[in-house]
């Protein structure tokens, strides 16, 4: 099974657990700013909410995205005062006939004193055994 991990941050919580995934399903996680060249059979993506919405960058990588390179998206990611960003995202791997995998990880994250030291050494652990729990079937 092909995997890739990308992600998008600006405060470094993602960029935390995109790692924490990667490293669990034995491959690297990348900046979103890095294409997906290779055929996967799942793109772990993790992002954010910002501004009520995903950031433009985001929804930009997801529309470059060839939907005969990648299987499914499995979405991540932490946020400090709205969740889940998968509706989102979906919207945009729609449009291209891209699948959205009904799981998703999500966790707090500290932005501007709220949730202090969020995304945890828990967190991280979680979003491993996310990630492995996906990878596993």
């Amino acid at each position: 099974m092909n995997v890739a991990v990308r992600y998008y941050t600006k405060t470094g919580n993602t960029k935390r657990l995109a790692e924490a995934v990667a490293e669990a399903v034995g491959t690297e996680a990348f900046p979103i700013s890095v294409p997906v060249s290779e055929p996967v059979d799942i793109l772990f993506l993790g992002n954010s909410y910002y501004a009520f919405s995903i950031d433009p960058e985001v929804r930009d990588f997801v529309r470059s995205l060839d939907s005969e390179k990648v299987g499914c998206i499995v979405n991540f990611g932490s946020a400090a005062m709205l969740n889940s960003t998968w509706k989102k995202v979906k919207a945009e791997a729609d449009k291209l006939g891209i699948r959205m995998d009904e799981r998703e990880f999500h966790c707090k994250g500290e932005f501007k004193g709220f949730h202090k030291g969020r995304p945890n050494e828990q967190d991280l652990a979680d979003a491993a055994d996310f990630a492995r729990s996906v990878i596993q079937g």
